[in-house]
């Protein structure tokens, strides 16, 4: 067992019941920014949300297992970042294609769809690329991962909030509208309360070991932003339609990620840290690259 396998991740039950609940909070806070109608564009315009769920199942994933083999990291590592390639994007990514001034109907039509099939297509993604990481049958063995047990916890988490919120959305828009705002404001400060804490109850493993995987986040994240972006310009789409695949392809809910891994990977130290650092990157690069973008496109 590699060192990182060793280190105690400090994430409590109680840690992740709350975690648990403010998952459900920002899936809700999604959902309020969607209606059914925007399902049609599907129809109407395919094209970009096929791209969009091909960066999502295939082309990430395939550059995830690349990567693992270019940097050989331990086990628990490599399955921690195929875990985060599966997970699904939250609504971080509509709130930074809204920033970017971007595509938002194609960002929440695609972060409509890969939630709603998340139930399914999370286990499912991690099960068939997980099996392409070498070794990974040395901890596979020690893990016992019920996909039904799974698709229970992602459709509580996931699904439920979704449909709620669609439907309060379809049948009473004004109070939607009057807590929609406050909603998504009051789940993102949670949000990064709870990301800061995490950091500070974590601060000592994060001195130790962050140097371990940094380059390999980085470069995982940069993979993300640079499939979706150019796999938009091959296919011909529009400069804000491949900004928005870029951030869709880029940002991954690991907080579902760290649900699972201490649901169903006893909270194993390589995968933990991984996804929970990929999370904290993941709010930084954006930030900077969605000024690049917005002022580019309001000068357009």
């Amino acid at each position: 067992m590699h060192e990182l396998d060793l280190v105690k991740v400090n994430f409590n039950p109680e840690s992740l019941k709350f975690l648990n609940a403010l998952l459900g909070l920002l899936m809700f806070g999604v959902a309020l920014d969607i209606k059914l109608e925007d399902f049609k564009s599907v129809i109407k315009t395919p094209k970009p949300v096929l791209i969009g769920l091909l960066c999502q199942y295939i082309f990430f994933p395939a550059a995830t297992i690349l990567l693992i083999y270019i940097f050989q990291p331990p086990t628990s590592v490599a399955l921690g970042m195929v875990l985060v390639a599966a997970c699904p994007s939250g609504n971080m990514a509509n709130y930074m294609t809204h920033r970017a001034k971007a595509n938002i109907a194609l960002s929440v039509t695609l972060n409509a769809i890969i939630v709603l099939f998340a139930a399914v297509s999370t286990p499912l993604v991690y099960g068939l690329w997980s099996k392409l990481v070498p070794n990974q049958e040395t901890l596979a063995a020690t893990f016992s991962i019920s996909f039904s047990y799974m698709l229970l916890i992602i459709t509580q988490l996931i699904i439920i909030p979704l449909v709620l919120g669609i439907f309060l959305n379809e049948k009473f828009p004004r109070l939607v509208a009057k807590i929609k705002k406050p909603i998504s404001v009051i789940s993102l400060l949670i949000f990064f309360s709870f990301i800061i804490g995490a950091l500070y109850a974590n601060w000592t493993n994060v001195v130790e070991h962050l140097y371990k995987i940094f380059i390999i986040v980085l470069i995982h994240n940069a993979l993300g932003l640079f499939l979706g972006y150019y796999a938009g310009k091959i296919f011909g789409l529009s400069d804000k339609d491949c900004q928005t695949l870029s951030i869709e392809s880029s940002l991954h809910n690991t907080a579902l990620g760290l649900i699972l891994i201490f649901n169903f990977f006893n909270g194993l130290g390589g995968m933990a840290f991984i996804a929970a650092w990929y999370g904290v990157w993941d709010l930084i690069v954006p930030f900077g690259l969605t000024n690049y973008w917005r002022h580019k496109n309001e000068n357009i």
